[in-house]
């Protein structure tokens, strides 16, 4: 075949784009097996950090989360537990839970059990910052009422702005805040450093420079924790 053709310079490129496509996909499949446990390994970490556990290693990640996480829950929304199979709550992907309707959505928790013997309830949260996703992990006491601990994630956030709110320094300031006042649901508020919420819920100071992603924050937590209301309603009485 003429190596100056047009047909040859066709055929050509149609077999180096077919070879290239192979190698890229037997990559992919080799790799992604280390891939999602890395990813599973990931979520483990920040579910363990929300409860100020930090695993020793890497390696003994699964081992610490298996210790500390004792049941995988699913709620229905009048609060009642339908589902605690195995990983049930785990392998829900948020990213597309959040995209349902309300009704529609599936409500996770993640059972605890600390070293004391003090129980958790640990919910994922997912919305959105000022240039991507932001998501987290919210452990609750067993009062179901107040907030022992979070861990907030994001996708693209301005470092040393919004990228900030995986910061203990943001972070742990949801530590002891109470969700419910005098009864009624108030989540955590998210306001500018001096103010105070007008409707007398607790709340955080906002990361300066970063009013976006702050807001997001507070409307990722009423969002996304109100559904599990009835369920830390039954607790509480």
């Amino acid at each position: 075949m003429n190596k100056n053709s047009n047909s040859y310079q066709i055929i050509y490129a149609a077999v180096m784009v077919l070879l290239v496509g192979v190698v890229l996909a037997f990559v992919y499949m080799a790799l992604k097996p280390k891939q999602d446990v890395n990813i599973a390994n990931d979520k483990r970490s920040q579910i363990l950090a929300s409860l100020h556990i930090d695993a020793p290693s890497e390696a003994e990640i699964p081992a610490t989360y298996e210790k500390y996480v004792t049941r995988d829950l699913l709620l229905d929304h009048e609060g009642n537990i339908v589902d605690s199979t195995k990983n049930v709550a785990f392998d829900i992907d948020m990213k597309k839970n959040m995209k349902l309707a309300e009704a529609d959505r599936q409500l996770p928790m993640f059972e605890c059990t600390l070293d004391d013997g003090s129980k958790k309830y640990v919910i994922p949260v997912y919305g959105a910052g000022l240039w991507g996703a932001i998501w987290g992990f919210v452990a609750v006491d067993d009062d179901g009422e107040t907030v022992y601990g979070t861990d907030f994630s994001h996708e693209s956030e301005t470092p040393g702005l919004g990228a900030r709110i995986t910061e203990d320094s943001f972070q742990h300031q949801y530590d002891g805040k109470l969700l419910f006042k005098e009864g009624a649901f108030k989540s955590v508020s998210v306001v500018k450093k001096g103010q105070r919420p007008t409707d007398g819920s607790d709340y955080v100071d906002a990361i300066s420079g970063a009013t976006i992603t702050s807001r997001g924050v507070g409307a990722m937590m009423q969002e996304c924790i109100a559904p599990y209301e009835p369920f830390f309603k039954k607790i509480q009485q």
